[in-house]
Protein backbone atom coordinates (compact mmCIF):
# COMPACT_ATOMS: atom_id res chain seq x y z
CA UNK A 1 0.00 0.00 0.00
CA UNK A 2 2.65 1.91 1.32
CA UNK A 3 4.62 1.35 -2.89
CA UNK A 4 1.33 2.56 -4.16
CA UNK A 5 0.48 5.87 -2.32
CA UNK A 6 4.80 7.00 -3.08
CA UNK A 7 3.74 5.72 -7.02
CA UNK A 8 0.54 8.09 -7.12
CA UNK A 9 2.45 10.97 -5.35
CA UNK A 10 5.02 10.80 -7.75
CA UNK A 11 2.65 10.83 -10.88
CA UNK A 12 0.68 13.77 -9.23
CA UNK A 13 4.47 15.82 -8.96
CA UNK A 14 4.76 15.21 -13.04
CA UNK A 15 1.51 16.32 -13.25
CA UNK A 16 2.37 19.27 -11.70
CA UNK A 17 5.66 20.04 -13.22
CA UNK A 18 4.18 19.47 -16.83
CA UNK A 19 2.44 22.89 -17.95
CA UNK A 20 1.20 21.54 -20.84
CA UNK A 21 -0.42 18.95 -18.86
CA UNK A 22 -1.84 21.49 -16.64
CA UNK A 23 -3.11 23.54 -19.35
CA UNK A 24 -5.12 20.53 -20.87
CA UNK A 25 -6.56 19.55 -17.54
CA UNK A 26 -7.43 22.97 -16.27
CA UNK A 27 -6.92 25.76 -19.10
CA UNK A 28 -9.11 23.99 -22.10
CA UNK A 29 -11.91 23.31 -19.98
CA UNK A 30 -11.93 27.15 -18.91
CA UNK A 31 -12.13 28.36 -22.53
CA UNK A 32 -14.47 26.10 -23.54
CA UNK A 33 -16.88 26.91 -20.82
CA UNK A 34 -16.13 30.52 -21.13
CA UNK A 35 -16.46 30.38 -25.04
CA UNK A 36 -20.08 28.25 -25.02
CA UNK A 37 -21.40 30.15 -22.29
CA UNK A 38 -20.82 33.83 -24.40
CA UNK A 39 -20.40 33.02 -27.33
CA UNK A 40 -23.18 29.83 -28.37
CA UNK A 41 -26.23 32.38 -28.46
CA UNK A 42 -28.90 32.91 -30.52
CA UNK A 43 -29.83 36.24 -28.57
CA UNK A 44 -29.05 39.32 -30.73
CA UNK A 45 -27.78 42.36 -29.23
CA UNK A 46 -26.26 45.81 -30.64
CA UNK A 47 -26.59 45.08 -34.12
CA UNK A 48 -25.63 47.80 -36.31
CA UNK A 49 -28.72 49.33 -38.12
CA UNK A 50 -29.20 52.45 -40.47
CA UNK A 51 -32.17 54.90 -40.41
CA UNK A 52 -33.34 56.47 -43.61
CA UNK A 53 -35.78 58.85 -42.34
CA UNK A 54 -37.68 60.88 -45.42
CA UNK A 55 -40.60 62.04 -42.96
CA UNK A 56 -38.32 63.72 -40.34
CA UNK A 57 -41.15 64.05 -37.76
CA UNK A 58 -41.42 63.53 -33.54
CA UNK A 59 -43.22 60.37 -34.21
CA UNK A 60 -39.96 58.94 -36.84
CA UNK A 61 -37.75 60.04 -33.70
CA UNK A 62 -39.24 58.20 -31.00
CA UNK A 63 -39.74 55.38 -32.63
CA UNK A 64 -35.83 55.23 -33.64
CA UNK A 65 -34.87 56.32 -30.14
CA UNK A 66 -37.22 53.22 -29.01
CA UNK A 67 -35.70 51.00 -31.38
CA UNK A 68 -32.05 52.01 -29.95
CA UNK A 69 -33.05 52.36 -26.19
CA UNK A 70 -34.22 48.15 -26.76
CA UNK A 71 -30.86 47.06 -26.47
CA UNK A 72 -31.25 44.80 -29.47
CA UNK A 73 -29.68 47.77 -31.91
CA UNK A 74 -27.14 50.18 -32.53
CA UNK A 75 -27.36 53.15 -34.77
CA UNK A 76 -24.98 52.78 -37.60
CA UNK A 77 -25.37 55.89 -39.42
CA UNK A 78 -28.53 57.97 -40.72
CA UNK A 79 -29.03 57.72 -44.77
CA UNK A 80 -29.59 59.92 -46.90
CA UNK A 81 -31.21 58.42 -49.91
CA UNK A 82 -32.19 54.30 -51.00
CA UNK A 83 -28.75 54.16 -52.71
CA UNK A 84 -26.93 54.82 -49.46
CA UNK A 85 -28.91 51.78 -48.46
CA UNK A 86 -27.49 49.74 -51.06
CA UNK A 87 -24.35 50.81 -50.80
CA UNK A 88 -24.07 50.16 -46.98
CA UNK A 89 -25.09 46.10 -47.37
CA UNK A 90 -22.76 45.87 -49.26
CA UNK A 91 -20.13 46.87 -47.44
CA UNK A 92 -21.15 45.13 -44.45
CA UNK A 93 -21.93 47.77 -42.31
CA UNK A 94 -25.54 47.32 -41.13
CA UNK A 95 -27.97 44.17 -40.37
CA UNK A 96 -30.65 46.25 -40.57
CA UNK A 97 -32.37 49.33 -42.34
CA UNK A 98 -35.08 51.34 -40.78
CA UNK A 99 -37.01 53.49 -43.68
CA UNK A 100 -39.85 56.41 -42.68
CA UNK A 101 -41.69 57.02 -46.34
CA UNK A 102 -42.52 60.99 -46.53
CA UNK A 103 -45.72 61.68 -45.33
CA UNK A 104 -45.77 58.66 -42.45
CA UNK A 105 -46.57 61.06 -39.64
CA UNK A 106 -49.34 62.94 -41.93
CA UNK A 107 -51.05 59.26 -42.82
CA UNK A 108 -50.37 58.13 -39.19
CA UNK A 109 -52.39 61.17 -37.67
CA UNK A 110 -55.40 61.10 -39.72
CA UNK A 111 -56.10 57.14 -39.31
CA UNK A 112 -54.36 55.76 -42.50
CA UNK A 113 -51.82 52.65 -42.74
CA UNK A 114 -48.70 54.34 -42.06
CA UNK A 115 -45.81 52.18 -43.49
CA UNK A 116 -42.43 52.10 -42.09
CA UNK A 117 -39.65 49.84 -44.22
CA UNK A 118 -37.42 46.85 -42.74
CA UNK A 119 -34.96 45.73 -44.90
CA UNK A 120 -33.03 42.61 -43.40
CA UNK A 121 -29.01 41.21 -44.85
CA UNK A 122 -30.49 37.98 -45.01
CA UNK A 123 -27.13 35.99 -45.68
CA UNK A 124 -27.40 35.51 -42.18
CA UNK A 125 -31.14 34.29 -42.35
CA UNK A 126 -31.69 33.45 -38.83
CA UNK A 127 -30.04 36.78 -37.59
CA UNK A 128 -32.33 39.02 -40.38
CA UNK A 129 -35.48 37.16 -39.00
CA UNK A 130 -34.53 37.93 -35.37
CA UNK A 131 -33.96 41.12 -36.11
CA UNK A 132 -37.24 41.97 -37.81
CA UNK A 133 -39.26 40.17 -35.51
CA UNK A 134 -37.76 42.46 -32.81
CA UNK A 135 -38.09 45.92 -34.72
CA UNK A 136 -41.48 45.03 -35.63
CA UNK A 137 -42.74 43.85 -31.97
CA UNK A 138 -40.77 46.79 -30.73
CA UNK A 139 -42.56 49.63 -33.21
CA UNK A 140 -46.20 47.64 -32.62
CA UNK A 141 -45.19 48.61 -28.77
CA UNK A 142 -44.77 52.56 -29.69
CA UNK A 143 -48.15 52.37 -30.96
CA UNK A 144 -50.12 50.54 -27.97
CA UNK A 145 -48.20 53.03 -25.59
CA UNK A 146 -49.15 56.02 -27.76
CA UNK A 147 -52.76 55.09 -28.65
CA UNK A 148 -53.77 52.10 -25.68
CA UNK A 149 -57.48 51.95 -26.62
CA UNK A 150 -56.78 51.40 -30.14
CA UNK A 151 -57.68 47.99 -31.04
CA UNK A 152 -55.98 46.37 -34.47
CA UNK A 153 -55.64 46.73 -37.29
CA UNK A 154 -52.84 48.55 -36.05
CA UNK A 155 -52.17 51.92 -37.68
CA UNK A 156 -48.37 51.44 -38.33
CA UNK A 157 -48.07 48.75 -41.23
CA UNK A 158 -44.36 47.02 -40.92
CA UNK A 159 -43.03 46.01 -44.40
CA UNK A 160 -40.18 43.63 -44.08
CA UNK A 161 -38.06 42.18 -47.07
CA UNK A 162 -35.25 39.73 -46.82
CA UNK A 163 -32.25 41.37 -48.65
CA UNK A 164 -29.92 39.15 -51.16
CA UNK A 165 -31.59 35.97 -50.07
CA UNK A 166 -35.43 36.08 -49.93
CA UNK A 167 -35.93 32.55 -49.51
CA UNK A 168 -33.38 32.40 -46.80
CA UNK A 169 -31.85 29.48 -47.94
CA UNK A 170 -29.43 28.13 -45.27
CA UNK A 171 -26.80 27.34 -47.83
CA UNK A 172 -25.67 30.88 -48.14
CA UNK A 173 -24.84 31.06 -44.90
CA UNK A 174 -23.09 27.44 -44.17
CA UNK A 175 -21.21 27.50 -47.76
CA UNK A 176 -18.70 30.46 -47.09
CA UNK A 177 -18.19 29.51 -43.44
CA UNK A 178 -17.53 25.72 -44.13
CA UNK A 179 -15.12 26.97 -47.02
CA UNK A 180 -13.37 28.71 -44.19
CA UNK A 181 -13.62 26.18 -42.29
CA UNK A 182 -12.13 23.90 -44.64
CA UNK A 183 -9.54 25.73 -46.02
CA UNK A 184 -7.91 26.56 -42.43
CA UNK A 185 -8.17 23.54 -40.45
CA UNK A 186 -6.66 21.31 -43.20
CA UNK A 187 -4.05 23.72 -44.65
CA UNK A 188 -3.05 24.66 -41.54
CA UNK A 189 -3.00 21.14 -40.09
CA UNK A 190 -1.05 19.88 -43.06
CA UNK A 191 2.07 22.42 -43.29
CA UNK A 192 2.65 22.46 -39.26
CA UNK A 193 2.72 18.61 -39.45
CA UNK A 194 5.94 18.80 -42.23
CA UNK A 195 8.06 20.81 -40.33
CA UNK A 196 7.56 18.73 -37.00
CA UNK A 197 8.10 15.50 -38.98
CA UNK A 198 11.25 16.60 -40.48
CA UNK A 199 12.61 17.87 -36.42
CA UNK A 200 11.94 14.68 -35.53
CA UNK A 201 13.39 12.73 -38.37
CA UNK A 202 16.36 14.67 -37.98
CA UNK A 203 16.33 16.22 -41.45
CA UNK A 204 15.37 19.74 -41.11
CA UNK A 205 19.03 20.61 -40.37
CA UNK A 206 20.32 18.85 -43.33
CA UNK A 207 17.33 21.04 -45.37
CA UNK A 208 18.73 24.10 -43.62
CA UNK A 209 22.70 23.58 -44.93
CA UNK A 210 21.45 22.92 -47.90
CA UNK A 211 22.42 25.20 -51.01
CA UNK A 212 18.89 26.47 -50.51
CA UNK A 213 17.78 29.29 -48.84
CA UNK A 214 15.31 29.55 -45.38
CA UNK A 215 13.06 30.91 -47.37
CA UNK A 216 13.26 29.00 -50.47
CA UNK A 217 13.00 26.12 -48.27
CA UNK A 218 9.67 26.88 -46.43
CA UNK A 219 8.38 28.11 -49.80
CA UNK A 220 8.93 24.63 -51.03
CA UNK A 221 7.05 23.39 -48.32
CA UNK A 222 4.06 25.91 -48.80
CA UNK A 223 3.72 25.33 -52.27
CA UNK A 224 2.36 21.80 -52.65
CA UNK A 225 0.08 22.52 -50.54
CA UNK A 226 -1.05 25.78 -51.48
CA UNK A 227 -1.77 24.03 -54.94
CA UNK A 228 -3.84 21.18 -53.33
CA UNK A 229 -5.58 23.31 -51.03
CA UNK A 230 -6.41 25.75 -53.90
CA UNK A 231 -7.49 23.04 -55.88
CA UNK A 232 -9.80 21.98 -52.60
CA UNK A 233 -11.52 25.48 -52.65
CA UNK A 234 -12.96 25.73 -56.10
CA UNK A 235 -14.07 22.02 -55.79
CA UNK A 236 -15.83 23.70 -52.48
CA UNK A 237 -17.09 26.68 -54.65
CA UNK A 238 -18.28 24.80 -57.75
CA UNK A 239 -20.34 22.48 -55.16
CA UNK A 240 -21.32 25.32 -53.64
CA UNK A 241 -22.96 26.99 -57.12
CA UNK A 242 -23.66 24.04 -59.06
CA UNK A 243 -24.85 21.85 -56.34
CA UNK A 244 -26.44 23.77 -53.62
CA UNK A 245 -27.21 26.76 -55.93
CA UNK A 246 -25.33 29.33 -54.09
CA UNK A 247 -24.90 32.60 -56.62
CA UNK A 248 -22.04 33.65 -57.80
CA UNK A 249 -22.82 37.43 -58.20
CA UNK A 250 -19.61 38.45 -58.04
CA UNK A 251 -16.44 38.46 -60.20
CA UNK A 252 -15.23 34.82 -59.89
CA UNK A 253 -11.37 36.10 -60.45
CA UNK A 254 -11.42 37.85 -57.36
CA UNK A 255 -13.35 35.28 -55.49
CA UNK A 256 -10.14 32.73 -56.48
CA UNK A 257 -7.62 35.53 -55.60
CA UNK A 258 -9.15 35.90 -52.09
CA UNK A 259 -9.49 31.96 -51.70
CA UNK A 260 -5.94 31.86 -52.31
CA UNK A 261 -4.39 34.81 -50.39
CA UNK A 262 -6.60 32.92 -47.91
CA UNK A 263 -5.10 29.37 -48.37
CA UNK A 264 -1.60 31.23 -48.20
CA UNK A 265 -2.38 32.51 -44.91
CA UNK A 266 -3.74 29.34 -43.17
CA UNK A 267 -0.09 27.68 -44.53
CA UNK A 268 1.34 30.21 -42.53
CA UNK A 269 0.22 29.84 -39.49
CA UNK A 270 0.56 26.50 -39.92
CA UNK A 271 4.39 26.52 -40.57
CA UNK A 272 4.33 29.44 -37.66
CA UNK A 273 2.73 26.07 -35.27
CA UNK A 274 5.29 23.77 -36.59
CA UNK A 275 7.87 26.28 -35.84
CA UNK A 276 7.44 26.26 -32.30
CA UNK A 277 6.59 22.86 -31.54
CA UNK A 278 8.59 19.77 -31.64
CA UNK A 279 6.65 16.50 -32.53
CA UNK A 280 3.98 15.98 -34.91
CA UNK A 281 1.40 15.03 -32.04
CA UNK A 282 2.10 18.58 -30.84
CA UNK A 283 1.84 20.45 -33.80
CA UNK A 284 -1.67 18.66 -34.68
CA UNK A 285 -3.18 19.08 -31.48
CA UNK A 286 -1.84 22.66 -31.72
CA UNK A 287 -3.45 23.29 -34.81
CA UNK A 288 -6.77 21.81 -34.33
CA UNK A 289 -7.49 23.74 -30.59
CA UNK A 290 -5.82 27.01 -31.74
CA UNK A 291 -8.11 26.86 -34.90
CA UNK A 292 -10.99 24.97 -34.51
CA UNK A 293 -13.04 26.04 -31.29
CA UNK A 294 -12.04 29.60 -32.47
CA UNK A 295 -13.39 29.73 -36.26
CA UNK A 296 -16.58 27.92 -34.99
CA UNK A 297 -17.40 30.30 -32.28
CA UNK A 298 -15.41 33.44 -32.64
CA UNK A 299 -15.83 33.82 -36.51
CA UNK A 300 -19.07 34.75 -37.27
CA UNK A 301 -20.11 31.52 -38.41
CA UNK A 302 -22.60 30.16 -36.62
CA UNK A 303 -23.09 33.00 -33.66
CA UNK A 304 -23.30 36.64 -34.20
CA UNK A 305 -20.34 38.26 -33.36
CA UNK A 306 -22.16 41.27 -32.24
CA UNK A 307 -23.57 39.50 -29.16
CA UNK A 308 -20.63 38.77 -27.55
CA UNK A 309 -19.24 40.63 -24.96
CA UNK A 310 -16.40 43.03 -25.63
CA UNK A 311 -13.62 41.49 -24.77
CA UNK A 312 -14.49 38.15 -27.39
CA UNK A 313 -15.56 40.73 -29.94
CA UNK A 314 -12.07 41.83 -29.71
CA UNK A 315 -10.80 38.45 -29.83
CA UNK A 316 -12.93 37.97 -32.74
CA UNK A 317 -10.61 40.36 -34.87
CA UNK A 318 -7.61 37.81 -34.71
CA UNK A 319 -9.66 35.24 -36.16
CA UNK A 320 -8.48 35.11 -40.00
CA UNK A 321 -11.85 33.27 -41.27
CA UNK A 322 -14.03 36.37 -39.96
CA UNK A 323 -12.67 38.46 -42.34
CA UNK A 324 -12.51 35.30 -45.23
CA UNK A 325 -16.38 34.96 -44.45
CA UNK A 326 -17.32 38.35 -44.80
CA UNK A 327 -14.97 38.32 -48.42
CA UNK A 328 -17.26 35.38 -49.76
CA UNK A 329 -20.56 36.49 -48.62
CA UNK A 330 -19.87 39.89 -50.21
CA UNK A 331 -18.35 38.05 -53.89
CA UNK A 332 -20.48 35.53 -54.15
CA UNK A 333 -24.05 36.44 -52.27
CA UNK A 334 -23.78 40.65 -52.68
CA UNK A 335 -22.14 40.88 -55.78
CA UNK A 336 -19.35 43.41 -54.24
CA UNK A 337 -15.95 43.99 -55.60
CA UNK A 338 -13.08 45.05 -54.10
CA UNK A 339 -14.12 48.42 -53.76
CA UNK A 340 -16.14 47.06 -50.83
CA UNK A 341 -13.97 44.78 -49.49
CA UNK A 342 -10.46 46.08 -49.49
CA UNK A 343 -10.45 46.15 -45.47
CA UNK A 344 -10.96 42.26 -44.84
CA UNK A 345 -8.37 41.49 -47.41
CA UNK A 346 -5.64 44.14 -46.37
CA UNK A 347 -5.79 42.27 -42.94
CA UNK A 348 -5.38 38.69 -44.51
CA UNK A 349 -2.73 40.19 -46.35
CA UNK A 350 -1.39 41.70 -43.19
CA UNK A 351 -2.00 38.45 -41.20
CA UNK A 352 -0.06 36.68 -44.06
CA UNK A 353 3.37 38.48 -43.54
CA UNK A 354 3.41 38.46 -39.85
CA UNK A 355 3.26 34.89 -39.53
CA UNK A 356 5.65 33.95 -42.44
CA UNK A 357 8.26 36.97 -41.24
CA UNK A 358 7.34 34.49 -37.52
CA UNK A 359 8.01 31.55 -38.70
CA UNK A 360 11.22 32.22 -40.59
CA UNK A 361 12.54 34.11 -37.15
CA UNK A 362 11.76 31.51 -35.01
CA UNK A 363 13.31 28.97 -37.44
CA UNK A 364 16.61 31.13 -37.58
CA UNK A 365 16.56 31.30 -33.75
CA UNK A 366 16.13 27.26 -33.30
CA UNK A 367 18.82 26.57 -35.74
CA UNK A 368 20.80 29.17 -34.82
Amino acid sequence: MNRFTAFVKKEFFHILRDRRTLLILFGLPLVQVLLFGFALTNEIKNAKIAILDNDKSPHSQQITNKLLASGYFQLRENLRSNDDIERAFRKGAIKLAVVFPAGFTENYEHGRSAQIQLLADATEQNTAISLTNYATAIIRDYTTDLNPTVQPPLTIDVRSRMVFNPELKGAFVFVPGVMAMVLLLVSALMTSVTIARERETGTLEVLMVSPLTQGQVLLGKVVPYLLLSFLNGCIIIALGVFVLKVPLHGSLLLLLSETLLFIFLSLSIGIFISSIVDTQLVAMFASLMALLLPTIFLSGFMFPIESMPKPLQLVSNLIPAKYFISIVKGIMIKGAGLRYLWQPTLVLVGMSIVFMGLSLHNLKTRLS
